[in-house]
């Protein structure tokens, strides 16, 4: 599972930027505080039982404390978690995983995203 956590921040890295404002821009720490505190967000839902097509709708609606681009990441991490069985989630801490995982690999994944930008 925690492999797959990885892959999930390998998807969703790409998705917290935008044109304007990257995640890299913040530093390393901090963009990763950020991404966790998604992924936990949506583990929460997973775990209160709220439908997938459901999940970006309701994280949004609670006026997440993070850049409002990092939502961007919602919809990949939702596929990601709701591949996962509830039981499996209640034991770790996703966003504490990822968060941990972001920072551990920043420099890979920052590569990824030079690469898949083209730059």
């Amino acid at each position: 599972m925690i492999r797959n956590i990885f892959a999930a921040a390998l998807v969703a890295a790409p998705l917290s930027a935008t044109p304007a404002f990257s995640a890299a821009d913040l530093g390393k720490e901090e963009s990763c505080k950020y991404q966790g505190q998604v992924m936990a967000a949506v583990q929460a839902a997973r775990l209160d039982r709220v439908p997938e097509g459901k999940v970006e709708e309701t994280i949004r609606a609670s006026n997440p404390e993070w850049p409002e681009n990092f939502s961007n990441a919602i919809p990949q991490l939702t596929q990601h978690v709701y591949q996962m069985k509830r039981r499996d989630l209640k034991n770790v801490d996703l966003g504490d995983v990822f968060e941990t995982q972001c920072v551990q690999n920043w420099d890979q994944i920052q590569e990824m995203k030079k690469n898949l930008s083209g730059n």
